[in-house]
């Protein structure tokens, strides 16, 4: 139900947005394990735009780098909508904190952005253990890995 939500809101949204949809895609929730339930889809919608600028997505492949950038911007406005109805200002500002450092990680060059997911998944109220974070940040660096 989590992917269907991203990817039929997208699909109803926009048919460019429906025509990059992938036709198998990796249904694998990476970080919303990390934090309680009415947080998870937005989560996941964030880290999907996160995955289509700096990664592979999970459910879209985009047919160039412009449209990438559209459907990132998309999702991440998406996933903050998603976010303020489940956790309001604080949520929003924690996902904006997270959004800033990864991009500015990126732009440095340094690291692949989990431990920003993971100190953000902290913020917005999660406790996970050292398993399911472990497992996180490893189905991450799959996901990010040059």
């Amino acid at each position: 139900m989590l992917f269907e939500s991203i990817s039929s809101g997208a699909e109803a949204e926009s048919p460019v947005w429906a025509a990059s949809l992938l036709a198998v895609p990796d249904l694998e929730p990476v970080f919303s394990a990390l934090v309680p339930e009415p947080l998870r889809l937005g989560l996941e919608t964030i880290y999907e735009a996160y995955l289509v600028h700096y990664g592979r997505p999970r459910l879209f492949e985009p047919p160039d780098a412009d449209e990438a950038v559209l459907l990132g911007d998309y999702l991440y406005a998406h996933g903050l909508v998603r976010i303020a109805d489940a956790g309001g200002v604080p949520a929003v500002a924690a996902m904006a904190r997270l959004i800033a450092r990864c991009a500015a990680e990126r732009a440095d060059g340094v690291g692949d952005g989990g431990a920003a997911w993971v100190d953000a998944a902290h913020e917005l109220g999660g406790t996970p253990d050292d398993g399911a974070v472990a497992r996180a940040l490893a189905a991450h660096s799959a996901r990010v890995a040059s």
